[in-house]
């Protein structure tokens, strides 16, 4: 531990901590920019700017450790004059479009012009005509509004390894680009949307969609109907003010009535139908020896996009059942149509999802037209129903609960972990452990898999068989993972896991790239609290126990895996090239 002062305030910190986090502890705010707590500080703004007694140069708190004896300044009139200088300089570089912008309200660099009072422009604005980026489908990058922080691009290469995003060109003409000064859907993008997680700026954002669901909301000959995936619930509370974690399934069901769709279907309840088929799955693979180990689940398509694009020799490792998305999105159009007597031409399916990706899944053509349409027609992120629910005019934090449809609406506890990391990997070894066994599990909360190390292991004995399983989230840490699963290859040795799962975004879904912003793990931590309270919270905590599932497969599937099942609720894999021409 080291002693120092802070404005005349004493303050212990263990060696080596920065003079921003240890400002924080003693109630100081230091403003920045750059610096953002997932990733390593770049010193890169230049807002956080402080000065320590006898220094003769003002230095920046987010990357010089706090040392014993340091008296810190961090508040006088040529500090704050040198940042609203500084904020001035990023102006002139900056669009005047916060009225149109996507952050608006939201703004890091909208919040910090506000704080230090700049009413009018003193610098000449310079500000290049870029056209934006839209090719993906799924986020967009307006390339005027970038400001250079670099947080996105550090987000892309170090947390994510997909490495689309860099620097271009130098000095004034500096900017952030795919690598190459291609497309974004020509690079490497995953289309995870950490990069628009991470910008501070309205730079980066989701491709909003929300005009087609208002369109269909008022065509009277559609039948617009809505699933919510699992973390959504306890995390679009934050954009009306609510602390992380916050519980709203039931008020989401009626707003969801509110604005208009015909039917409230619950993506947790497809989360359990995907573990029957995958922890199935498993048990063909681990039991009968028909298919290769380790099993890797497949419900992220950020993951599933990298895996097809850099870890192909593992697509017979991948699990064929499709995505919880994508079950409902069928079965809403096939099982749901059909005994309501409904033609699935005019079922308009809207799903809210946590997850930019998602919206790259629907064009994903050889396993979004298993009902013979588009099954899913739009996917939108938590923020965009955020926008719709405000634009609404419904109260709809003092809205009475509702249901949500049963027929494609029950769900158990283990379908709503899915929204964390190690969620889908607990729910399935609580079916496959009944299926191998006959029993439940005495402990049915699986710590091992639990929690936001990048890297998660553990055993589980299943019928006197050990059952050896890993969870990854953030793409750079998958490749720990199959390293070690490679490594066994090359010498014959036996896998080293039996099942992997792997979430694309840190934290997994409850950190999606659509969610509200201001992620960090002390967010996460809240968010995944609030799945695992709902999970604990439903009387039914295993997705095999579901009652509408079983209905589900006696009157339409038929057996897990069955050809039914396979047919709809089963996909394929392609390797695809890194870079497209």
């Amino acid at each position: 531990m080291i002693t120092a002062r802070i404005n005349q305030i004493e303050v212990q910190v263990p060696e080596g901590t920065s003079i921003l986090d240890a400002a924080r502890r003693v109630q100081v705010k230091i403003p920045t920019l750059c610096k953002h707590k997932d990733l390593l500080p770049t010193a890169a703004c230049g807002i956080c700017i402080v000065r320590n007694k006898g220094g003769n140069r003002l230095i920046r708190a987010c990357c010089t450790p706090l040392e014993e004896g340091m008296e810190i300044t961090t508040h006088d009139r040529e500090i704050v004059d040198v940042r609203r200088s500084t904020l001035e300089l990023i102006l002139s570089n900056h669009p005047q479009a916060c009225l149109t912008c996507g952050r608006n309200g939201e703004c890091e660099l909208q919040t910090l012009a506000a704080d230090f009072n700049i009413p009018m422009e003193s610098i000449k604005r310079y500000v290049k005509d870029l056209p934006p980026d839209a090719s993906t489908g799924s986020i967009i990058i307006d390339f005027t509004k970038c400001i250079k922080c670099g947080r996105c691009v550090q987000v892309c290469q170090d947390v994510q390894n997909v490495w689309a995003l860099s620097f271009l060109d130098r000095g004034i003409n500096t900017r952030m680009a795919p690598a190459g000064d291609i497309t974004l859907a020509e690079s490497p993008c995953v289309k995870c949307g950490q990069c628009s997680a991470h910008c501070p700026t309205g730079a980066i954002v989701e491709n909003d969609e929300t005009p087609a669901v208002w369109e269909a909301l008022h065509d009277k000959e559609k039948i617009c109907v809505v699933q919510i995936a699992p973390s959504v619930r306890v995390t679009v509370g934050e954009a009306f003010g609510l602390p992380p974690g916050t519980n709203l399934t039931r008020k989401l069901y009626a707003a969801l009535r509110r604005l208009g769709f015909k039917a409230v279907f619950d993506t947790n309840f497809s989360a359990d139908v995907t573990i029957v088929e995958e922890a199935s799955e498993f048990l063909e693979r681990f039991v009968h020896k028909r298919g290769p180990l380790p099993l890797i689940t497949s419900c992220c398509p950020s993951w599933t996009d990298f895996m097809e694009k850099r870890h192909y020799d593992f697509i017979d490792n991948f699990s064929t059942a499709k995505s919880p998305q994508q079950m409902l999105g069928v079965l809403a159009k096939t099982y749901y149509a059909e005994r309501l007597k409904l033609d699935p031409s005019k079922v308009f399916m809207v799903s809210i999802m946590p997850c930019t990706a998602k919206k790259y899944e629907l064009s994903r053509t050889e396993e979004m037209f298993a009902s013979g349409f588009k099954d899913v027609d739009v996917a939108l992120t938590t923020r965009e129903l955020a926008r719709m629910l405000k634009q609404s005019g419904i109260d709809f934090l003092n809205l009475a609960d509702a249901e949500p449809d049963s027929i494609l609406g029950d769900y158990s506890g283990a379908g709503t972990i899915f929204g964390a990391t190690g969620g889908v990997m607990e729910a399935a070894l609580r079916t496959a452990y009944f299926y191998a066994t006959g029993k439940k599990l005495e402990k049915i909360e699986v710590e091992a898999v639990r929690g936001l190390n990048g890297v998660k292991e553990g055993t589980l004995n299943v019928g006197g068989a050990q059952v050896r399983v890993a969870v990854a989230h953030g793409l750079a840490n998958v490749e720990t993972v199959l390293d070690r699963v490679r490594e066994a290859r090359k010498h014959g040795q036996e896998s080293p896991y039996h099942f992997i799962e792997v979430m694309a975004c840190p934290g997994g879904c409850i950190g999606g790239g659509g969610q509200p912003y201001g992620v960090d793990n002390e967010r996460r931590q809240l968010r995944i609290a609030g799945i695992y309270q709902d999970d604990r919270d439903r009387k039914i905590r295993h997705s095999h126990e579901n009652p509408e599932v079983i209905k589900l497969y006696e009157e339409f599937l038929g057996k897990p895996l069955g050809p039914r099942a396979h047919e709809l609720l089963h996909t394929k894999y392609t390797a695809r090239p890194l870079y497209k021409r």
